[in-house]
C-alpha cells in the first residue's frame, strides 16, 4: 500500500467507533529507507485490503482480557517503583537526613525539585527517543538505570553528591509517564483509556503505603550505615531486581506481542481503528510539532499540568516531614502516611470510573479540586498547637483528592491528539 495516499486520522465528534484506515501504526524498527518507515505496518497485521474485519464481542473481550493480564501488571510494577524511588527522599527525610548528610538552608528542598528540573530538561529529548526507539527495550533501560542511581544514592554523604544522583534519577525517570500514556494509546480503546491509566497511575498511593512500611521496617535497624542510605540502598536494588519483567514482558507494539497468536494480532489492531489517532511510528515529524505549538489547547493542558504537578512535587518531597510537624514522631509518621496515601488509589480509580460512566471528565475535575483547596486553606489558617494535631491531619488527608486531578488531565489531553508524534510532544510537555 502505498502510504503517501493513505488518508490521514480525522476526529469524530459523535464519539462512536467509525472504520478508518490507519495512517500511522506499529513498525518494529525504522528502516534505511524512508518510504518503508511511513508503510503503515498495522496493514502488515491486517492484511493490504482497508476493509474493516468483523470482531464478534466474545472475541474482542477475550483479547482485552489477555492484554489487561499481560501488560497492566508490569506497567503498574514499574510506574509504583518510579514514585518509590522519587519517593525514598522524603522517607529518608524522616530519619534524619538532613542532620546525617549535613544540609543546610534550602539543600533539602533543592534534592525534592532537582528531580523535575531535570525532568523539564529530558522530556523534549525522551519524546524524541520514544518516537525513534523500541518503546519497551527503551524503558527497561531507563528503569534500570534509575535503579542503579537510587542504589548509588546510598553512598552520598554530602549535598553534592545527593544532587548529583537526585538530577540523573530525574533524567531517566522523565520517559515514564510519556512511555506509558504511549503504550495505553496503543493498546487500548479511547473509552478504555482512562480507567486504564489512573489503575497505573494510582499506583502512586500504592507507594505511600508500600514504602511507608518499607521504611518503617528499615528504620528499626540499627547498623553501620545511616537509615537513610539502607532506605536508598534497599529501595534501588529492588527496582534492579524487578526491571527485568520490561524486557521480558512488554512488548514494543501490538505487532511484535509474543503473547497474541496471528488472529489475536489481528483484532488488537482491529480494535484500534475505531481510535482514529493510530498508534505508532518511527518517523519524527516536525509538521507536527509545528501545529502542536500553534495550538491553544496545547498551552491550556501546560498550564493545567504545571498547576497540578507543583502541589504534587510539594507532598511528594515533604509529605511525611509535614505529619512529623504536626508533632508525631519518626514512626508514628510514617504509620499516619498511609492512609493518605489508601485515600489516593481509592479517589484515582473511583474518579476515573465516574467519568467513564458520564462520558465527561470536566464535572469530575471541577469537583475533585474544590477539597483540597479546602484542605490548605485550612492547615494556613490553623495554628500548630499539640491539641489540633488530629485535625491538621484530617486537613492533611483531604490534600488527597489532588493526586486525581493529574491522571485526568492526561487522558483529556491524549485523547484530544492524533499522531504519534505530536501525542508523544503534548504528553511530555
Amino acid at each position: 500500500m502505498d502510504s503517501s495516499k493513505s488518508p490521514s486520522p480525522s476526529f469524530s465528534d459523535t464519539g462512536k467507533d467509525a472504520d478508518i484506515i490507519h495512517s500511522e501504526d506499529v513498525y518494529p524498527r525504522p528502516s534505511r529507507n524512508p518510504a518503508r518507515n511511513l508503510k503503515d505496518a498495522a496493514l502488515e497485521i491486517l492484511g493490504d485490503g482497508a476493509t474493516p474485519i468483523q470482531v464478534s464481542p466474545e472475541e474482542d473481550r477475550k483479547v482485552l482480557r489477555k492484554i489487561d493480564l499481560w501488560l497492566m501488571p508490569v506497567i503498574v510494577v514499574v510506574y509504583f517503583l518510579q514514585q518509590l524511588d522519587k519517593s525514598s527522599l522524603s522517607y529518608a527525610s524522616v530519619f534524619d537526613l538532613v542532620q546525617d548528610a549535613h544540609l543546610v538552608g534550602q539543600q533539602y528542598s533543592w534534592l525534592g525539585s532537582i528531580v523535575y528540573v531535570a525532568q523539564l530538561i529530558w522530556q523534549p529529548v525522551s519524546s524524541y527517543l520514544l518516537v525513534r526507539l523500541p518503546v519497551a527495550k527503551y524503558l527497561f533501560v531507563n528503569v534500570f538505570m534509575w535503579g542503579v542511581v537510587v542504589s548509588c544514592t546510598a553512598a552520598g554523604r554530602n549535598f553534592s553528591s545527593l544532587l548529583a544522583t537526585r538530577f540523573l534519577l530525574g533524567i531517566f525517570e522523565a520517559t515514564v509517564a510519556p512511555c506509558f500514556i504511549t503504550i495505553t494509546q496503543m493498546w487500548w480503546r479511547r473509552r478504555e483509556q482512562t480507567l486504564r491509566l489512573s489503575i497505573w497511575f494510582a499506583a502512586n498511593g500504592a507507594t505511600g503505603i508500600v514504602g511507608s512500611l518499607i521504611a518503617w521496617g528499615i528504620g528499626h535497624i540499627h547498623g553501620r550505615l545511616f537509615p537513610y542510605q539502607t532506605i536508598f540502598l534497599f529501595i534501588g536494588l529492588l527496582t534492579l531486581v524487578l526491571s527485568p519483567l520490561v524486557w521480558f514482558i512488554l512488548p514494543d507494539s501490538p505487532t511484535t506481542a509474543r503473547f497474541l497468536n496471528h488472529q489475536e494480532k489481528v483484532i488488537a489492531v482491529e480494535r484500534l481503528r475505531a481510535n482514529n489517532m493510530g498508534t505508532e511510528t518511527k518517523v519524527w515529524k516536525w509538521d507536527h510539532v509545528w501545529d502542536l505549538l500553534r495550538d491553544a489547547k496545547t498551552y491550556c493542558w501546560f498550564a493545567m499540568l504545571f498547576l497540578c504537578a507543583l502541589p504534587s512535587g510539594g507532598i511528594s518531597s515533604f509529605g511525611p516531614l509535614i505529619i512529623k510537624g504536626f508533632g508525631f514522631n519518626q514512626f508514628d509518621t510514617l504509620l499516619f502516611n498511609i492512609p493518605f496515601a489508601a485515600l489516593q488509589v481509592l479517589l484515582t480509580v473511583s474518579s476515573a470510573w465516574i467519568a467513564t460512566k458520564l462520558k465527561l471528565k470536566w464535572p469530575v475535575l471541577f469537583c475533585l479540586c474544590l477539597p483540597p483547596i479546602a484542605g490548605a486553606s485550612a492547615l494556613l489558617a490553623l495554628g500548630r498547637e499539640p491539641e489540633l494535631r488530629n485535625k491538621l491531619l484530617g486537613c492533611y488527608y483531604v490534600l488527597s483528592f489532588f493526586s486525581s486531578i493529574q491522571p485526568m488531565l492526561y487522558t483529556w489531553s491524549s485523547q484530544n491528539t492524533a499522531g504519534h508524534t505530536k501525542k508523544l510532544c503534548t504528553t511530555g510537555k
